[in-house]
């Protein structure tokens, strides 16, 4: 049976999906994980329902019309996967995403990462929903094994803040993320997603908050790299996992903690947005992929 997310702000992990066989859900499911990142607070530089964090040119409202925009694009990206697509298929999709997305925002930048990377997810999910790939596969699996190489040898964007970034630091970026199949997805993001949810199961924003930490302590994040150089990324870093030495979530008194960080890091204008890329993608890979209770 399958479950469209009902959108709920103080959901933390989603509730768990069935898609084989129905692709149509997948946008809505992806959609939903966009808006439940959107109301997570705090999260250290980024946007969200109660600020702006370190941007001038984008809020809340910016967000929920970009995500509106390119849901369609985030199913059609399922519907042709289904039906065994190739990368220049999805690339296409992905390109008139960004366009729905820029001209909903007035050109602003909210959702290129999600785009690219919550929708290979998506095209994953569609794949494994057409019975196109072995069930066992987990969605990165999916994307790593069909798409792999392909997004490795693809265009890159050469006026993307993340393209200059990768070029000067030398840094993997989503590309090699992706390639990869999504490693930070599975070995930072949902294991401190779960584990904040078994700790603090009434609080499930909480566990949000730990993916969002654990996350920025740990991955090469472009955006940082662009904003603040290697200084800003080791900053951030440190800043976050000392966060998480301390307890995270599960001390008491974490959002007075996690709010004296996400100051902190508006203070040096630091915005960590591929690690809020990865938390959207964390959540939509939790509501496929929950082990039984």
């Amino acid at each position: 049976m399958t479950a469209v997310l009902a959108y709920d702000a103080q959901l933390a992990v989603t509730p768990q999906v069935q898609t084989d066989g129905d692709v149509r859900p997948i946008g809505d499911i992806a959609a939903d994980c966009l808006l439940l990142e959107l109301e997570t607070f705090p999260k250290p530089g980024l946007v969200s329902h109660i600020d702006n964090g370190s941007h001038d040119d984008m809020d809340v409202g910016t967000f929920r019309a970009s995500a509106a925009a390119i849901k369609p694009y985030l199913q059609q990206l399922a519907d042709v996967a289904a039906q065994g697509c190739d990368v220049g298929e999805l690339r296409a999709i992905g390109m008139e995403a960004e366009g729905a997305m820029f001209a909903a925002t007035s050109g602003i930048n909210t959702h290129r990462g999600a785009i690219f990377g919550l929708g290979l997810l998506c095209a994953a999910a569609g794949a494994r929903a057409g019975g196109l790939v072995e069930p066992g596969l987990s969605l990165g699996e999916v994307v790593a094994r069909r798409w792999g190489r392909s997004i490795l040898d693809g265009p890159v964007l050469l006026h993307s803040h993340g393209t200059a970034a990768r070029r000067q630091f030398h840094a993997g970026g989503a590309r090699a993320e992706a390639a990869s199949g999504f490693p930070s997805v599975y070995r930072i993001g949902l294991p401190s997603l779960r584990r904040a949810a078994r700790v603090l199961p009434r609080d499930p924003e909480a566990a949000r908050v730990e993916a969002c930490f654990a996350l920025i302590a740990s991955v090469e994040d472009t955006n940082l790299l662009h904003r603040g150089g290697l200084d800003g990324l080791r900053f951030a870093r440190k800043t976050t996992r000392i966060f998480l030495d301390q307890g995270g979530v599960r001390r008491s008194g974490w959002r007075e903690r996690a709010c004296a960080v996400h100051s902190d890091f508006i203070a040096r204008r630091l915005s960590p947005g591929g690690s809020a890329d990865l938390l959207a993608m964390t959540l939509f890979v939790d509501a496929h992929e929950r082990p039984s209770q």
